[in-house]
């Protein structure tokens, strides 16, 4: 076991399979809070569209809540902005969304990226504050971009509902437009890897709510490997909800890391992953998070570290109202029972 490592390297080194000192915390998606919001005046949806304040609110992951990585991406709409999708962007305690209610595409030959894409405002927005985060933290802590995959960027741009029924319908356009979709997903994470970001979140929402794991297979696994391949970072796919059932093609996509939901039992996960892709997760964040108490958030923390987890961190963007206390537990635990377990 190595000794006295940054944040960047334990993060790092978790990801690549590599001895650490402890297993990391980190955060692939966001721990923003409103508290953190008003500790460092970045509210949302400033927090969300500006980089001074984005950085500045990002930056609390590490400062403030001691977890191993920042991640400046809060939500999951900057590119849907930038394509056109009509937004509500709420106030500090509420997320901003896609009204997909009016989609901006109707079929693939609508498919196309703006010539002003990586410029448009919500896109500079996370590209600029990496490059800030990179200035001023360097070689300290890992910074996680994220660029949403083709299957998300479908919900966002067709709608749900059509989407799903285009899968059923003609599997062979869906394919098409998820290779189309695609191209966004690299051009947007390969600006954020030029800006300096160290490793990207992936977000697919395949979920086991809305598609079997047999859809997995047979329209993202091709699809991801390729993208595991053309961008050079590590890159952490993210599904919500129900994946044991898809947990074993997800392992052979090439990736670095799958941050999974608190619905899957973590042993159960790292014996399907069978070290193929490591796992990253999986505290419950509507209930244990957001409503219980430190002895709850320890438990579970627990669980993940007796199951062999690689990287903890929550399931997925906490609720913004969630109590500090319960986040700062997550990094405390894991010190203690490395400490405990490792003399």
């Amino acid at each position: 076991m190595k000794k006295n490592m940054t944040s960047k390297e334990r993060v790092m080194n978790a990801l690549n399979g590599l001895p650490v000192d402890r297993t990391p915390v980190s955060n692939p998606t966001s721990v923003a809070t409103v508290e953190l919001m008003d500790l460092v005046g970045a509210p949302f949806p400033d927090a969300c569209r500006n980089p001074e304040l984005n950085a500045q609110l990002a930056a609390t992951g590490y400062t403030e809540l001691g977890f191993d990585s920042i991640a400046p991406y809060f939500s999951i709409i900057q590119e849907s902005s930038a394509l056109g999708c009509e937004m509500q962007w709420e106030q500090k305690d509420n997320w901003p969304t896609v009204r997909m209610s009016n989609p901006i595409w109707k079929s693939i030959n609508d498919i196309q990226i703006p010539p002003n894409f990586l410029d448009h405002p919500d896109n500079l927005a996370i590209i600029n504050s990496i490059k800030i985060l990179k200035r001023q933290f360097g070689n300290e802590v890992a910074i996680i971009g994220k660029t949403m995959g083709p299957w998300t960027l479908a919900y966002h741009v067709f709608g749900v509902e059509t989407f799903l029924l285009l899968s059923i319908d003609d599997p062979k356009m869906t394919m098409e437009c998820l290779i189309k979709l695609k191209e966004i997903s690299n051009l947007f994470g390969q600006a954020q890897i030029d800006a300096g970001a160290d490793i990207l979140t992936y977000p697919d929402h395949a979920t086991g709510d809305l598609v079997s794991g047999e859809y997995y297979k047979k329209f993202l696994l091709e699809i991801h490997q390729e993208a595991a391949e053309e961008l050079n970072v590590p890159l952490i796919l993210h599904i919500c909800g129900h994946t044991l059932d898809r947990l074993d093609y997800i392992s052979e996509n090439n990736m670095a890391a799958f941050h999974f939901d608190s619905r899957n039992d973590p042993l159960k996960a790292m014996e399907i992953a069978n070290n193929r892709i490591k796992l990253v997760g999986n505290i419950n964040n509507p209930v244990t998070l957001y409503s219980k108490n430190t002895e709850d958030v320890k438990i579970e923390v627990e669980k993940c570290l007796e199951a062999g987890v690689q990287l903890i961190a929550p399931e997925c963007a906490i609720p913004l109202a969630t109590k500090l206390e319960n986040l700062l537990e997550i990094p405390k635990t894991v010190k203690e029972w490395t400490i405990r377990n490792n003399g």
